[in-house]
């Protein structure tokens, strides 16, 4: 599936790339989705995600998205756990 066909591709990061066991996956989309539901998708058919997305941030097409926000006419969301560096 590619974007254009109603999906969205999701890209994952450093340690939620470990838990999904995928760099990056499409995910498809209704009418009207939003951030919230492209998450639970994701939750449902990778669990081991789970704990990784309660904490994790998410870019909506390279800026900072919020759970209720629509995903509109994004074709990317991704997920970057907390990490630390120096």
């Amino acid at each position: 599936m590619r974007p254009n066909d109603g999906g969205i591709l999701v890209r994952y990061w450093a340690g939620a790339r470990a838990a999904a066991g995928v760099a990056e996956e499409y995910v498809p989309l209704t009418e009207g989705a939003r951030v919230a539901d492209v998450i639970a998708e994701v939750r449902q058919s990778r669990p081991a995600l789970d704990p990784v997305l309660d904490v994790a941030s998410l870019l909506l097409d390279g800026r900072a998205a919020r759970a209720e926000e629509p995903v509109g006419a994004a074709t990317t969301l991704e997920v970057l756990p907390p990490f630390a560096g120096g």
